[in-house]
């Protein structure tokens, strides 16, 4: 059964810094290291958006234009794990953070999320 764990969320003020860490376990992800992996946040209130991509190798990364330069993508395919740097962190960041295949057709199931919490 394929599984993803994201932790690392808190509370922190504005202009803080979080990383968050998703963990791929299962069978599903036996070839995580061929995945684009992605990032998704969903604020209070609205759906769920995209907000960073990374290749299977780490080389190429996408980020949306709300975060671009603030937050940056890695991963370890060792570990079969993805992370999401976050830094300058803004009261428009606040939301759950999701971490999933980013091609939809090999999309499974969501996580349980990680909550992030910016104050002003």
């Amino acid at each position: 059964q394929a599984q993803l764990a994201e932790s690392g969320g808190g509370l922190v003020q504005a202009g803080g810094s979080l990383r968050l860490s998703c963990v791929a376990s299962g069978r599903a992800f036996s070839t995580f290291s061929n995945l684009y992996m992605a990032w998704f946040r969903q604020a209070p209130g609205k759906g769920r958006e995209l907000v960073a991509r990374i290749s299977s190798g780490g080389a190429s990364t996408y980020y949306a234009e709300s975060v671009k330069g603030r937050f940056a993508n890695s991963r370890d395919n060792a570990k079969n794990t993805v992370y999401l740097q976050m830094d300058s962190l803004k009261p428009e960041d606040t939301g759950v953070y999701y971490c999933n295949v980013y091609v939809l057709s090999q999309r499974g199931s969501w996580g349980q999320g990680t909550q992030v919490a910016v104050s002003s």
